[in-house]
């Protein structure tokens, strides 16, 4: 990385005027250092007591890294095509002022200072030129500092993209150690252990969410199952369960009409999916036309509806932790091409995934807007 850092030097050192746009660089310098940060994390995850929570904060680092690594490249695409005009337009107005510099050429011929109109000719070019000189120093000084730049954010680029072609596939390999871990743990405690025949039943038999939600409020008691702590102060200040955007918010019609109680929430493949709280999985798999769901538990009588997800983790009864994963998005993990493509084309191609998120409290459905921060 120390291409990049002694970028950023050269750039500290110009003139005040163009220190603005050290932007471009600072945002590169800051996406190489949270790839740095994740690779870390990544190593330490090996040897970690609690190696799937690891896996998911790294899987999250490595998400911010290649967030600021989006906007760095888009930061010195937008700056290249500035460049690349303001040296064109300078470029041509120099040309065209040489152009007329050199018609305006003194002639010291002995013709020239007998010529009636000669010796003042002669002193007025002179004059032009002695004046004219000093401002042609400062543009051909700005065109140079403008070439420069433009070839460190080059390098910036090529430096950028080696770092982001490894980041992507060490995310890659940091989700598949992730599932595998998921897999392979037995360590969750289990707040109870569930009658798959019964939840079949009630799940056959319940043909909205709000029906099953109470079905499984009704199984509490007549199973028995440990009541919860209380939240606390904690509600409304629960992180989103993935990075993303929220696309329409509580009861918000779609292009069809139809508005549902909760957030969808574009994100981009393969995004990892935790929950903001510690929770009991209540229920996972496919239900109705929510697609692949989870049904998290934090509290009593609160559910956390995530409906969207490829890949789910956990078991029915297990209590998962505060900011473990409990799955992935679908999609497919991007190109190389692609995202830089989508990156300096400032485009909302990648997010191409979305996550839909329906709280319920007390049996309705309520706005998330009060227990997330967005």
């Amino acid at each position: 990385m120390n291409l990049i850092r002694a970028a950023l030097l050269s750039l500290s050192l110009w003139p005040c005027a163009l220190v603005a746009q050290d932007a471009p660089a600072a945002l590169a310098e800051a996406a190489v250092a949270q790839f740095e940060e994740a690779r870390a994390q990544l190593e330490a995850a090996n040897a970690a007591t609690d190696r799937v929570k690891a896996l998911t904060g790294v899987i999250r680092a490595y998400e911010e890294g290649l967030e600021a690594m989006r906007a760095g490249l888009r930061q010195v695409a937008l700056r290249e095509s500035e460049l690349s005009a303001e040296f064109q337009d300078e470029s041509g107005q120099v040309a065209s002022l040489m152009a007329v510099l050199l018609t305006l050429k003194p002639d010291a011929t002995p013709e020239a200072l007998i010529h009636p109109t000669g010796p003042l000719g002669h002193a007025r070019a002179g004059m032009l030129v002695s004046s004219v000189t000093p401002a042609m120093q400062a543009e051909a000084e700005a065109l140079r500092i403008q070439l420069q730049e433009a070839m460190i954010l080059r390098e910036l680029q090529g430096e950028a993209l080696a770092t982001l072609e490894s980041g992507l596939q060490e995310a890659q390999n940091a989700r598949t150690a992730l599932s595998q871990a998921m897999s392979d743990r037995t360590d969750l405690p289990r707040r109870f252990v569930t009658d798959n025949e019964r939840l079949e039943t009630l799940i056959a038999s319940s043909d909205t969410l709000e029906g099953f939600a109470s079905g499984l409020a009704v199984m509490d008691v007549v199973d028995g199952v440990a009541p919860l702590p209380a939240l606390g102060e904690s509600k409304g200040s629960w992180p989103m369960p993935v990075r993303g955007t929220v696309l329409r918010a509580f009861e918000e019609a779609d292009a069809a009409g139809v508005a549902r109680p909760g957030w969808l929430v574009a994100t981009r493949p393969l995004s990892v999916v935790v929950t903001p709280w510690p929770a009991t999985v209540r229920y996972h798999g496919t239900f109705l036309d929510y697609g692949n769901v989870i049904i998290l538990e934090p509290a009593n009588d609160v559910l956390l509806v995530l409906a969207g997800l490829q890949e789910v983790y956990g078991e029915i009864g297990d209590v998962i932790p505060e900011g473990t994963a409990v799955g992935l998005m679908g999609g497919a993990a991007p190109e190389l091409d692609a995202f830089v493509e989508n990156a300096q084309e400032g485009t909302g191609a990648g997010l191409s995934e979305t996550l839909y998120i329906e709280i319920r409290e007390g049996g309705r459905s309520v706005d998330p807007a009060n227990w997330f921060t967005r």
